[in-house]
């Protein structure tokens, strides 16, 4: 999948801002992200409304899709 590099920073941040909230390792949450589908299905594809989010906001509504798709408990 083809990313600009506004998109590529975004994937960045929230894989980031998503670890720190959850005080787990970025690679493991790209992992989790990534097999789930949310990264190319709802992050990637979503990122023109995700962008003007607070970052609390963001994280919490990827952290609520990952436990929707019980990659987190």
């Amino acid at each position: 999948m083809d990313m600009s590099f506004e998109q590529l920073n975004f994937v960045v941040y929230c894989i980031g801002s998503v670890a720190d909230a959850l005080k787990m390792n970025a690679r493991k949450v790209h992992q989790l992200l990534k097999t789930s589908g949310i990264l190319n299905n709802y992050i990637i594809p979503s990122y023109d409304v995700l962008h003007t989010f607070s970052k609390e906001y963001l994280v919490e509504d990827v952290v609520s899709l990952m436990k929707e798709k019980g990659v987190l408990p």
